[in-house]
């Protein structure tokens, strides 16, 4: 008899334990790697996007906010997402007063 075809799909459940679907992607882990970083010289964030991950810094500005609010992120690097979602939602933030200071 052949097996239940419900057991072999991997938990797609966000409640249920995790599984091969909730986990972080290499990409979405450099990702993190990445903005836990600090550099030093102007540009050097956006060489590093380019060069280590290999995507547009919009794209990267796009995933990290979509990677703060997916508990697989929260998971593997708890501090960086909640300084980042604080960062997010706040209204003065550590952005700077000319603007350019990017908030994820």
């Amino acid at each position: 008899m052949p097996a239940d075809p419900a057991e072999r799909l991997p938990c797609a459940d966000p409640s249920g334990p995790p599984g091969e679907a909730d986990e972080l992607s290499a990409r979405d882990r450099r990702i993190l790697d990445l903005e836990s970083r600090t550099f030093r010289y102007v540009g050097a964030k956006e060489r590093a996007i380019r060069e280590e991950i290999g995507i547009s810094k919009v794209a990267y500005y796009v995933r990290l906010n979509t990677l703060l609010d997916e508990p697989s992120a929260l998971r593997a690097a708890p501090a960086l997402v909640h300084r980042l979602r604080g960062r997010r939602t706040s209204g003065t933030g550590a952005a700077g007063a000319d603007g350019s200071h990017r908030v994820a």
